[in-house]
């Protein structure tokens, strides 16, 4: 209780309010980008978080984690492209129901099933994260091991495209990590007497490329693209029928997302998917699903945002990722000195605590933004891409010299 207390009375420092409603309306932004998305975003601020205390860096980190994942719905639902892939369900029914003139609807069920599938994976997160780090005092190396061949068997799975090309993928991360210095034997591993590599490959340097560079690569082709805006007067708050329609998809979808975003490897993409789906399974009338049905867009929005906080249990309770947003948070842990594991809840409990109050915070914060700034976010989708991508470029490039100073980084 002394640690709940701690971490609740951290959000009294100003500094860090301020700095929180900044990364919340950097978060939108990049969110509401399509071609950005939470990871990006995150990666490219790690390294400007260095010099920043560690629970403003971490909670900075998982704001922009929150926000980014939530505004992937305004360009779903205005312009039928997802800011996210987390929100490339919610274009089923979002722009189908902007197209018939319903755009302030759409967001606004978008928003308060957002709020409210954030509040429950928080929630759950506060209750589990404590109860996991217990047990996991009795983990031994083949736990850990057997955790981390599941966390692989996850990425083959579900990941986008072969299950052949992703073991591959998967595979050649843990070639980069074999990379540097044995710990154990002092061997240097892979190093090919270069002085650079014996620390092994720089994590925040791999997440830059991985997902900045890559993204800034994929995005070349499309610089003549244009897209068009649907025009919205104003957000409307669901009424009375469509909280009638809707409520129990949002509570089932929080628990799906929140289930989902637990497991390792997965995330908001495939609890969004699962989300929807279930939501139709469930709804009285899955034949307006894909036309505007509520439902859908209440589905997956809640999902996709409550595996954010369930993302962040087997993150800060075991050291494993529960998406790669949270692989990006867990390096800005360690990169602080920070240990996550068991001891996290017993050594630095108010640290931990502090961090599910400030996504507590962002995830109330993005229903003010929501309701009264989307308007104004849904215009960051006309910046030009010839303008857009090369400013990527260049948070990248300085970003990724920024951590040691280090042209070998970049």
């Amino acid at each position: 209780m002394e640690a709940f207390v701690a971490g609740f009375t951290a959000l009294g420092d100003i500094s860090l309010l301020m700095l929180l409603v900044c990364a919340t309306l950097g978060g939108v932004v990049i969110g509401a980008l399509p071609g950005l998305n939470a990871t990006t975003g995150a990666a490219l601020l790690l390294p400007f978080t260095l010099t920043m205390e560690p629970v403003a860096a971490i909670s900075v980190l998982t704001a922009i984690y929150c926000s980014a994942t939530f505004a992937g719905a305004i360009t779903a639902i205005l312009i039928n492209t997802p800011g996210t892939s987390a929100s490339a369900t919610t274009c089923l029914d979002g722009y189908p129901m902007a197209v018939r003139g319903e755009a302030g609807r759409a967001l606004g069920l978008a928003v308060i099933s957002s709020t409210v599938g954030g509040v429950f994976s928080v929630a759950v997160l506060m209750l589990s994260a404590p109860i996991l780090a217990r047990a996991a005092y009795n983990f031994a190396p083949p736990e850990y091991f057997a955790l981390t061949l599941f966390g692989l068997s996850m990425l083959v799975s579900v990941g986008g495209g072969s299950p052949i090309r992703n073991l591959i993928a998967g595979a050649f991360g843990i070639l980069l990590a074999t990379v540097g210095t044995d710990l154990l034997t002092s061997v240097k591993r892979f190093t090919f007497d270069v002085t650079e590599l014996r620390d092994g490959i720089g994590f925040v340097p791999v997440m830059i490329g991985v997902f900045g560079i890559s993204e800034l690569l994929a995005q070349a082709s499309k610089l003549n693209e244009r897209r068009e805006q649907i025009t919205m007067k104003a957000i409307k708050l669901p009424s009375r029928e469509d909280y009638k329609r809707v409520w129990k998809t949002i509570l089932r979808s929080s628990g799906i997302g929140t289930f989902i975003g637990i497991l390792p490897a997965e995330g908001a993409t495939v609890a969004s998917m699962i989300g929807y789906n279930e939501a139709k399974r469930w709804s009285k009338t899955p034949e307006e699903f894909g036309r505007g049905a509520p439902e859908g867009i209440a589905g997956s929005e809640a999902a996709n945002n409550s595996a954010t906080g369930g993302a962040m249990v087997p993150t800060l309770a075991l050291g494993i990722p529960g998406s790669p947003t949270a692989a990006v948070i867990l390096a800005g842990l360690l990169v602080h000195g920070l240990r996550p594991g068991p001891t996290m809840f017993t050594d630095q409990a108010h640290f931990a605590f502090a961090i599910f109050w400030s996504m507590l915070f962002v995830n109330l914060l993005f229903l003010v933004i929501g309701l009264y700034g989307a308007r104004v976010f849904a215009r960051v989708t006309l910046i030009p891409i010839p303008v857009l991508w090369p400013s990527v470029f260049m948070f990248s490039v300085v970003g990724a010299y920024a951590l040691d100073q280090s042209m070998f980084d970049v």
